[in-house]
């Protein structure tokens, strides 16, 4: 049956949330001096580029090439290819990773959530090296599969050689991006926020304690909301750094690509965050929870049930907006039992100027059994006989 589609502008008290703390003013991107190379600003929930400099032009990633393989083990995860806590064998090739490393040992074995962390807080070359061999049988498949991943994402400017970031032995061409494609990388990488555990970390360790282990990043300590994402140094590449912060439910993505010292990387983002939160504001539309209405259960011990708001329902938008947000509610006219309390049963979306900006679940408040065959039947013969005499 065709969903039933429900228009409503929202005449609520929206609560307007500010950021206030460590925000610059609203200022014109023409104020925005960055000194990297190349430079891009985000806001995730859109996509919309707020501040840009040479964005398209290749650079050497260095470790920043490790969000795509944090990428391809969350949705390894997610599919149910692996675990996070398969035990991971390091094998001699692993264990040769220079660079940045836990010293893994042949033969050691570490979960895959151990690699994880080390990848995500210490930037470590063996242990990336060992989840790409674990997620797709060798280095050089899963290589592949990195740039398969990179097309699919239309990221048109990068291209990998290896899972590390580190220059080829011998030389030869080595990982190349753009700081637009690792934005891009970077809002698709934050779709599995379980990865912030680790990039939001300032300080953890490795087998018993014994392994102290702190963060490349340093803005997870030191800028407020700052939780990830990805440092990266070579010579070749300089400093570079794709970060994320979220204040009062705005999140940005601020990516700086050869940097000249750590400390203009660190300072650059610093401007980029500053700039976004500047320039964003969130609308809490509905409260997780929320009753928005009933629907029909068919084959339900219950013959409806309520219908609620599934999650907190944010709408991210620019400090001047003055439109009022639209909420569409889709629901079907009925449902079918069994159904289980957050099971999903339609869908609130959140449009301005007709074009949807937010989206949230609507599920069912309650468990709902379904009924025997007979009893079924006698709900249909009083629907029937309901209908028939008009009551």
């Amino acid at each position: 049956m065709r969903p039933l589609r429900i228009m409503a502008r929202i005449i609520l008290a929206v609560l307007i949330i500010l950021n206030t703390a460590g925000w610059a003013g609203a200022a014109d991107t023409d104020a925005l001096v960055v000194r990297s190379e190349a430079a891009v600003l985000m806001e995730y929930t859109t996509g919309e580029i707020l501040f840009e400099k040479n964005p398209h032009r290749q650079l050497p990633p260095a470790s920043i090439t490790k969000m795509m393989v944090m990428l391809l083990v969350m949705e390894a995860v997610e599919a149910g290819e692996i675990k996070l806590s398969d035990v991971v064998v390091t094998t001699p090739e692993a264990a040769r990773m220079g660079g940045s490393q836990i010293w893994l040992e042949p033969g050691e074995e570490m979960t895959v959530a151990e690699l994880l962390k080390a990848v995500s807080i210490v930037s470590a070359n063996d242990a990336s090296y060992a989840l790409a061999e674990h997620v797709a049988g060798s280095h050089e498949l899963f290589v592949e599969m990195m740039n398969k991943r990179a097309r699919e994402l239309g990221l048109t400017n990068t291209r990998y050689v290896n899972a590390t970031g580190l220059e080829p032995d011998g030389g030869g061409e080595g990982n190349i991006t753009t700081a637009y494609d690792m934005a891009v990388l970077a809002r698709e990488l934050l779709k599995h926020p379980a990865i912030l555990q680790w990039t939001g970390t300032w300080i953890d360790s490795l087998r018993g304690g014994e392994s102290f282990l702190r963060n490349t990043n340093n803005l997870v300590r030191f800028y407020e909301g700052c939780d990830g994402l990805k440092t990266g140094y070579t010579d070749e590449a300089g400093y570079s750094l794709v970060g994320t912060a979220q204040r009062s439910n705005v999140r940005v993505i601020a990516v700086v690509m050869k940097a000249p010292t750590s400390a203009v990387r660190n300072n650059d983002i610093t401007k980029l965050f500053n700039y976004g939160f500047s320039r964003y504001k969130s609308l809490l539309v509905a409260k997780g929870g929320d009753p928005v209405g009933k629907i029909r259960v068919i084959k339900g011990e219950s013959r409806e049930v309520e219908v609620l708001v599934g999650k907190d329902l944010i709408l991210v938008v620019k400090r001047e907006e003055q439109e009022k947000p639209e909420v569409e509610i889709i629901l079907p006219p009925q449902v079918k039992a069994p159904l289980a309390q957050g099971e999903k049963v339609g869908e609130a979306l959140v449009k301005m100027g007709g074009e949807v900006k937010a989206r949230a679940d609507l599920v069912a408040a309650a468990d709902v059994a379904e009924v025997g065959f007979f009893r079924f039947l006698l709900q249909i013969t009083r629907d029937f006989f309901g209908t028939f005499f008009g009551g």
